[in-house]
This record gives structure tokens, sequence and C-alpha cells, in this order.
């Protein structure tokens, strides 16, 4: 029963975890105006990871897409590759996962065919997860880095350059990985206890005996009066041929 709930509870933590780096990857503000030195502004600039926004005071807002793959930086790049592969790994380890639990019969599937499935869904949870705080946490050096050289002088054209600081995304993606690698951890550890119990036998060693048996002089002396008997025991019939005694001369 335990390992039952907390395979269920990997699969809804991993569900959500995906639902999280999705939205995350999909959003728009991963980088936002700073309003610090500025805060009464008819221009609010905000940008993601597939497009660029500027919404006006009047609510007006209008996006811009990036046409280009490659005049943007490499880094901004890996992030998009690791978000991508984040979802993919943990979409894979859903389906995995479902197919897995204990409540669903599929033909003659076995415990061990289960728990090995269990714990290939929580590699690729924890896998997707850790590619998901990855992927944000690069973008978010790279906010630090352009913040911290850039300033808000005047341009030649008299307009101000603006910095840009954290965004929501950036936060949801965070969140959603850290979840997605919980529910990954959860589904290791349900496969130890779906995995079925070894049998252990209580074997008993043999010693097989010496070929070259070396006998002690009064067990020769034993074995040769047997054998002298033996011979005395034997009778001749009337014909003059041997007989072995049989089992009433004894009586």
């Amino acid at each position: 029963m335990a390992a039952t709930m907390c395979q269920v509870m990997g699969l809804v933590l991993g569900l959500l975890g995906i639902a999280g780096v999705i939205a995350s990857t999909v959003m728009d503000q991963w980088s936002t105006q700073d309003l610090y030195d500025n805060p009464v502004t008819s221009v609010y600039n905000y940008r993601g990871l597939w497009r660029s926004c500027v919404r006006q005071s009047s609510g007006f807002t209008e996006c811009r897409p990036y046409f280009t793959i490659l005049g943007l930086p490499g880094s901004f790049q890996a992030v998009r590759a690791l978000m991508i592969v984040g979802i993919v790994l943990g979409v894979i380890g859903a389906l995995i996962s479902i197919f897995a639990l204990k409540c669903i019969r599929m033909g003659n599937m076995e415990d061990a065919m289960k728990a090995n499935m269990t714990l290939t869904s929580g590699i690729l949870f924890v896998v997707g997860g850790v590619c998901g705080i990855a992927g944000v946490s690069i973008f978010a050096n790279l906010i630090v880095t352009n913040f911290m050289f850039t300033t808000t002088t005047a341009t030649m054209q008299g307009s101000l350059q603006p910095r840009y600081t954290f965004g929501p995304a950036l936060f949801v993606g965070w969140v959603g990985g850290a979840v997605l690698v919980v529910g990954g951890i959860m589904m290791c550890v349900a496969c130890k206890g779906m995995a079925p119990e070894k049998t252990h036998y209580n074997a008993v060693a043999y010693k097989a005996s010496k070929p070259n048996t070396i006998y002690k002089s009064g067990d020769e002396r034993s074995r040769r009066g047997f054998d002298d008997d033996y011979k005395k025991s034997t009778t001749r019939s009337d014909d003059g041929r041997q007989t072995q005694p049989s089992k009433f001369d004894y009586v």
C-alpha cells in the first residue's frame, strides 16, 4: 500500500512539474523591464524565449517573434534546447509511469517489470527536472550579467536604455523543475517497494570423499577376516558346482 501511494504521488507531482515547465517555456515574461529608476513610463518591455513584447500605457500590446536562429546568442539557444529536452523527457516518463501503475493490469505483466518501468520513469522525471532548472538558471545568469553592464543613461537618440530583471516565467520554471525532481525521487522510492523479494534457500554444503582412501592396519585385517569367512561359507553341490549360500542356511 505504501509503495502504491508513493507511486501515485510521484506521478501527480511529475504531471504538475511537467505542466510548470511547459508553462514557463511558453510564457513571454522571462525578463521584464526594471522600473526601479523610472516607475512611470508609457512603454513597458518584456521578453521571452520566442518573442519580445511591448506594452503601452493605453493597454495595447505588440509582440514580435524572433525571426532568426543563428543571430541569437549561443547561451540563449542552449536555454531553449534544455527546456525542450526537459519537457520531452517528462512527457515520456509520465507515459511510462501511467502504464507502470499497480492498479493497471496489462496481460501477464509481472511486478518486476512494473518496478523497472517505475524506476525508468523516475529517472526520466529527475533528468527532465534538472534540465528545466538548468535552463532557467542559465537565463537568469544572462539577466544578471546584462543588468550589471547596462546603464540607464541617455543614448545618442535621446532615449534611455532599459534594464531587465527577473520575470515571472523564471520562478514558474524553477518551481516546476523542482516539483518534477521530487516526483522522480518518489517514483524511484516506490520502485524499491514494488520489487519482489528474493527467496533465500538454506543450502547444505556437500563434501565429496577423497578418491584415494587410505585404510588403517586394523581396518585391513577386519576386511581380510570378512573375506575368509565368506569363502568358507560357500558350499559345493553334489555335482561339484560351487553355489552361494542362501538365506535359509542361517536359519
